[in-house]
């Protein structure tokens, strides 16, 4: 509560519980006319060193009083009492002037000052580790056409398989076979024909045992492609294409070091097939090469004189990528 002194007659002036605010030593109360303010209503109710401002003379206008709160130099807590009754100094009206439109630019600029909206963080779940999958062993292959897999395998590849059934079903294989969709078999660009292969499912776990009869699949990314039946036995064909491990054991086979050729493809357009056939006859010479076209595309193949695993390797790396969906793959022959 601020209480007013008046320092000629000693009395003071009760505010009566008003709101008082200060700013830069001065003190402002305020009360409006349907308030009990009838000690502030009369000028001559307040002390000499008070001020009394009455803006305008209808009821709901708010009347402020202004008052030091700091003792002057006299030691009388309240502004100097000028030598004309109920006025102040000039400098005093001037600074409280100059606090008015303090007030009255900083009160708006407040009241425009909002705070962010504080957006809770929600933390992240969990990262779940997802456990390899439980692996079904696939009984031991029986018959004199599968090698032996009580031993180590010999050869190791994980990457994407497929399978392929309807379209070639009782057809020649590579190996000279009749290919059947049902049996346990599947294709390989660059194993030995007849290898026996153990193929897992690497997203279900299942294993199945076939044999290699096939030379492909000449898509990007894949290594194996299935039989129908081998496909479902393992658990891929639903999924169509999946991840698999392949583990060739040991085969015995009538020529070791293989003989190998390059075929390119699918081209989508045969001129560049056939650019690519006469390119390859003009650099590769007494080489066998050939152009055809199968269910995908046009294709070329080219045979080295010899058929040796790193002159087919050099032609593959001299071909490159000669189309976006075209791509030389090193093939065995036998």
């Amino acid at each position: 509560m601020l209480q007013v002194h008046d320092t000629s007659g000693g009395h003071k002036v009760d505010l009566g519980g008003l709101p008082f605010h200060t700013v830069k030593g001065w003190g402002i109360a305020r009360c409006s006319a349907r308030e009990n303010c009838a000690n502030l209503s009369l000028h001559r109710a307040l002390p000499k060193p008070c001020h009394l401002d009455r803006s305008s003379s209808r009821r709901e206008t708010s009347v402020f009083v202004f008052a030091s709160r700091y003792p002057d130099p006299s030691g009388s807590g309240l502004l100097p009492v000028m030598k004309r009754k109920g006025a102040l100094a000039p400098g005093v009206c001037i600074r409280l002037l100059a606090t008015l439109a303090s007030i009255c630019i900083l009160l708006p600029l407040a009241g425009c000052h909002h705070k962010p909206p504080q957006v809770a963080h929600q933390p992240p779940p969990p990262t779940t580790r997802r456990q390899p999958p439980t692996i079904t062993p696939a009984p031991p292959p029986t018959g004199p056409t599968f090698d032996d897999t009580s031993g180590p395998p010999v050869y190791t590849e994980t990457g994407l398989a497929s399978w392929y059934g309807p379209s070639f079903n009782h057809r020649a294989a590579a190996d000279g076979t009749v290919y059947d969709q049902d049996g346990m078999t599947a294709a390989h660009r660059t194993l030995p024909m007849g290898s026996t292969v153990r193929v897992t499912n690497l997203t279900t776990g299942q294993q199945v045992y076939v044999r290699i009869t096939d030379r492909g699949p000449f898509v990007k990314g894949r290594i194996l492609d299935l039989s129908a039946g081998a496909a479902k036995a393992v658990g891929l064909y639903r999924m169509g294409v999946g991840r698999v491990r392949i583990e060739a054991f040991a085969h015995t086979s009538a020529d070791p070091p293989g003989r190998w050729c390059v075929q390119t493809g699918p081209f989508t357009k045969e001129h560049d097939a056939r650019d690519l056939k006469s390119a390859l006859i003009d650099r590769y010479r007494g080489a066998r090469v050939a152009e055809f076209q199968g269910p995908t595309g046009f294709w070329v193949r080219i045979d080295p004189v010899d058929h040796a695993r790193s002159d087919a390797l050099a032609i593959q790396d001299w071909i490159g990528d000669p189309d976006p969906n075209a791509a030389p793959y090193l093939v065995r022959i036998d």
